[in-house]
């Protein structure tokens, strides 16, 4: 079957073949459909020629099997040192294979190297730091995610991810009028406690652009309030944008290079337009990661740098507190044991650990930390959009055992995990494991001990 229904190769860029996605439970057609998908050979040897350049040729080339990589990698360990997990054999036997046989490869084997990308490698990139020769397995797999999406092979869930990016420039199908009455909504409902507090849409020349991850006014607006408040207690000048406001894109984790483009230029769109000073990037790795990280060269800018200067939230927090913007009343910190999860999308990209311990030095008095951590901390074990897909679920909680030893080892209560998908992680091991631990966004925590100054306060408790 050259092309399926549901399942084909094509981009998804209409209301209709979303809504036709979304009505397929579970994907029940539309993995049924992908048994009978035909691979195109030529395009895919065409692709490879024209993509597969040095760098990724040199690395398949000197890989020296030593299994450096082998201890770095979660799913190694948390399935009994399989060899098969070890990432130079995961690489090697689907983009090696690929390249070898110059894209001359059947369904099967397509079948094998989509649930290899997508169930077996976040793109965590922490293997990279073991290899002695410097090969990048993430950007391997994320190359190879590419390949399968012009293929078709590629998880229900992040095809229509990526549908929705094309849409609605949003993970989620959230309109510009639904984002802003979200704003406005959050903003009366939080004024009557916080007098004064605005959530600023489109406002020129700010200090701050503050981007959101979709997830945020789809099912926790409250993260926006608790967002507003803070920057309202610090005195921030700050804006959201009306259009370019989501900072996220599962078209990356899709392997839907174009989808990426159009998404990150709709970020930089809004920079551009309302000129503030800087962007402030919610607590969101792969947001970070794609806006920041990626999103400069897939946009084009030859300065590999965003239009203008970008922050994580973590590195906002840590300089408000350091300034002294925002001020913890020593009463309130955290007093059970607390750890940290770093996310691996701006620990290992942009080096933020240090952030992490500063932040962590305000507000906790029984701060442990994870053996490993910062750079070499392990994945949440969901990263990579694995979280989202309901196909690789069980192979997604057996990973998560690795976190889950990981935290029961700092005898911590308490894990502060500033980043969406570390934060689901995290709630899910505790569902699947009962370990009896707690997590949160920093937000939360923050509102809980900051002092308030007496202006900003209602007029009863002034």
């Amino acid at each position: 079957m050259p092309e399926g229904i549901l399942c084909n190769k094509q981009i998804v860029d209409t209301k209709e073949k979303l809504n036709a996605l979304l009505a397929d439970k579970s994907g029940k057609q539309y993995y049924e459909e992908m048994k009978r998908l035909d691979v195109d050979s030529d395009a895919l040897a065409a692709t490879l020629r024209k993509t597969c350049k040095s760098r990724i040729r040199t690395w398949l080339e000197i890989c020296a099997h030593c299994g450096m990589c082998a201890d770095s990698c979660f799913f190694y360990l948390a399935n009994d040192r399989d060899p098969k997990q070890v990432p130079s054999y995961k690489i090697q036997s689907t983009l090696g294979e690929l390249v070898k046989r110059k894209g001359r490869v059947d369904n099967d084997f397509m079948h094998m190297v989509m649930d290899t990308a997508w169930s077996k490698c976040t793109c965590c990139n922490r293997c990279a730091t073991f290899c002695p020769f410097g090969i990048d397995m993430g950007v391997m797999f994320g190359y190879l995610r590419g390949l399968c999406f012009s293929q078709g092979f590629v998880p229900w869930e992040l095809k229509i991810g990526s549908g929705m990016h094309r849409i609605y420039n949003a993970q989620m199908d959230i309109t510009t009028e639904d984002w802003v009455d979200t704003c406005e909504w959050m903003a009366e409902e939080y004024e009557e406690d916080w007098p004064g507090l605005e959530i600023p849409v489109d406002k020129q020349d700010a200090d701050i652009i503050y981007t959101v991850n979709a997830r945020e006014p789809k099912h926790y607006p409250e993260d926006l309030a608790e967002a507003a408040v803070l920057f309202h207690i610090a005195g921030e000048n700050w804006t959201v944008p009306s259009q370019g406001w989501e900072e996220t894109s599962l078209a990356m984790f899709a392997g839907d290079w174009g989808a990426c483009k159009i998404q990150v230029e709709s970020v930089y769109a809004a920079m551009d337009r309302l000129k503030p000073k800087r962007m402030v990037v919610t607590e969101c790795g792969h947001a970070y990661r794609a806006t920041v990280i990626e999103g400069p060269y897939w946009a084009g800018l030859k300065s590999g740098k965003t239009p203008i200067e970008s922050f994580h939230y973590v590195e906002w927090v840590a300089e408000a507190l350091r300034t002294g913007k925002l001020k913890i009343d020593p009463a309130k910190k955290i007093k059970e044991p607390v750890t940290y999860q770093d996310s691996c999308n701006y620990v290992r990209n942009a080096g933020l650990g240090e952030c992490a311990r500063e932040i962590m030095s305000y507000i906790a008095e029984d701060f442990r930390e994870m053996r490993p951590c910062r750079e070499h901390n392990f994945c949440c074990g969901g990263g990579g959009g694995l979280n989202g897909i309901g196909r690789y679920r069980q192979e997604r909680n057996i990973g998560l055992k690795v976190k889950r030893d990981q935290i029961l080892a700092t005898g911590a209560k308490l894990v502060v995990a500033p980043c969406h998908n570390c934060w689901d992680a995290i709630r899910d091991l505790e569902e699947i494991y009962k370990v009896g631990i707690r997590w949160s966004f920093l937000k939360p925590l923050l509102i809980s001990m900051v002092t308030v100054p007496e202006h900003l306060l209602p007029q009863e408790e002034a």
